[in-house]
């Protein structure tokens, strides 16, 4: 069995669907354990200064939190968590901290979106990369994600070689970078997520690398999976591929979250 705890909902400004449609692929899909983890709001922003295309409004996340404890409470199949991704925004933690001690989380999915304030995986800002060196992009971006695995706010980490969304990769897998990232994760106690989503993208694979993967596990860093599902069609989008990469790298558990609690079951 393998949980899908990554799912958007329309209040984000770039999802559709309803969640209940979300929720029926899911039994289609015969699913048992199920996730929506909805962007925070841009909280370290001004208000006048938040894109609404990217994530919900702060007046929204109530509403969402308690729409997704209402289906859980009205859905017995599949098990439904109140999940949340929240970006990583070095030295804004104090105001993530308290927002997210705020609402009864299942799990907190922690992501890299921004580099110096650069979101390098909107397609808008795509012409920027023209202007970087890939390698010191690399190092920059693994460097924030180490950092927000060491930060103590997440369960899970997100994507995390997000970086290579459109593409862009290095003339040599950063063998080092995925070593030092694992090393961080498994430090810091959180949990990898095999996301399907670069499925779906011009990277044509799967976050993370293989070879990121397998370090992942020669660490002892617990894996969990999900979709990304930004409508209900990717629902449980990649997934037999995705059990086939974990036995791979060789996994043989999941992680599942309940309370910010971490239980295991066999793949």
């Amino acid at each position: 069995m393998m949980p899908d705890y990554h799912w958007h909902t329309a209040r984000c400004g770039h999802a559709s669907g309803s969640m209940s449609e979300y929720i029926m692929e899911a039994q289609r899909q015969g699913l048992i354990e199920v996730g929506f983890a909805d962007h925070i709001p841009m909280y370290w922003l001004p208000e006048e200064g938040r894109n609404p295309g990217l994530a919900m409004a702060d007046e929204e996340f109530p509403f969402y939190v308690q729409r997704v404890l209402s289906l859980r409470e009205t859905t017995p199949v599949p098990e439904i968590r109140l999940g949340v991704e929240a970006d990583f925004i070095p030295g804004s933690e104090g105001d993530l901290k308290s927002i997210l001690s705020t609402y009864p989380f299942d799990y907190v999915i922690g992501s890299v979106h921004y580099i110096d304030g650069w979101g390098y995986d909107n397609p808008d800002l795509m012409h920027e990369y023209e202007q970087r060196n890939l390698d010191e992009l690399y190092a920059l971006y693994f460097e924030q994600l180490c950092a927000a695995a060491k930060s103590g706010l997440f369960d899970i980490i997100a994507h995390p070689d997000l970086i290579k969304k459109f593409g862009h990769r290095l003339a040599k897998p950063p063998l080092d970078l995925y070593r030092e990232a694992a090393l961080a994760f498994a430090e810091a106690g959180v949990c990898v997520e095999l996301n399907t989503a670069g499925l779906r993208m011009a990277a044509a694979e799967m976050y993370p690398a293989r070879e990121f993967l397998v370090e992942c596990r020669k660490k002892g860093v617990p894996v969990t999976t999900g979709s990304d599902a930004h409508q209900p069609e990717q629902v449980g989008w990649g997934f037999r591929l995705a059990l086939e990469l974990l036995k791979d790298a060789g996994y043989s558990e999941v992680a599942l979250f309940r309370e910010r609690n971490r239980t295991f079951t066999r793949i």
